[in-house]
């Protein structure tokens, strides 16, 4: 699997290229490109295969650093993760991507948008918003009593019926990414705040949100939509934060129904 140079160090991703419709339609069309960017105290795996492996695209699922297998110093600020990941789509040659952000990761998409508008092809925020207050019981609690922590946050990212394999499997995933870089990442996402600039953001925007969602509430993903000038909402009806991984087949198909109207 590859690593991207970029200005924190080595990033590692993931390259997914499969062609579903017959090759003359292919080449008579553009192939577009999705850069997958996940949340706080995740990894690439937070991404469900239907979206990692999205037919008729060209998909990038990175680790944001210090997560997964990119073993760099992880970020401070929403900021320098958005020029990390700016980084990296010049140093793969994914200009003009779709920037495809879940919870922190949404709000680096927007940040993107802001600060490296012309890198950028559209947004998928999913399960995200304008803003992301974290509870200080929340941040306090990580140093505290971490393993405590994460089953809290764990209680409230999915939506009641989920089964209990995805949340271990979620549950383990903050345990492995680790107390330091979990705080960090809420804290990223406490100080964010682009309510005041989302005027600014014309791209084509698609954003998701589960009406179960305990943690980005769907009035968040509400008011995106009503705030960016080019954004369409998909509600999924009783999904919670994880919708990507709790409604996969959902999540993916309001995803390329809408990567199919940018090309």
């Amino acid at each position: 699997m590859p690593y991207a140079e970029t200005n924190q160090g080595p990033i590692f991703y993931t390259l997914s290229q499969i062609p579903q419709t017959p090759k003359e339609e292919r080449e008579a069309g553009i192939i577009p490109s999705l850069v997958l960017v996940h949340g706080a105290g995740g990894t690439r795996l937070h991404w469900p295969a239907r979206l990692r492996r999205l037919p008729d695209a060209t998909v990038y699922t990175l680790d944001l650093p210090g997560h997964g297998r990119s073993g760099v110093q992880g970020g401070k600020t929403i900021e320098s993760y958005a020029n990390t990941v700016a980084s990296f789509v010049r140093t793969v040659g994914a200009e003009q991507s779709i920037i495809v952000g879940h919870s922190m990761g949404g709000a680096i998409a927007l940040t993107m948008a802001l600060n490296h508008s012309g890198w950028v092809g559209g947004l998928v925020l999913i399960a995200s918003g304008a803003r992301l207050r974290v509870s200080p019981s929340i941040l306090a609690k990580i140093g505290e009593d971490f393993e405590d922590s994460v089953e809290l946050i764990t209680r409230l990212a999915w939506a009641q019926d989920t089964p209990s394999t995805l949340t271990q499997r979620g549950r383990d995933a903050l345990l492995e990414t680790g107390s330091d870089v979990l705080w960090d990442d809420l804290s990223a996402c406490d100080r964010f705040d682009v309510t005041g600039r989302l005027e600014e953001i014309t791209h084509p925007t698609l954003v998701i949100a589960g009406t179960a969602d305990q943690l980005t509430p769907a009035k968040y993903g509400r008011f995106l939509t009503k705030n960016l000038p080019n954004a369409q909402l998909v509600l999924v009806e009783g999904a919670g934060h994880m919708v990507m991984l709790e409604r996969p087949a959902e999540t993916a198909k309001a995803v390329q129904e809408f990567v199919g109207k940018q090309v």
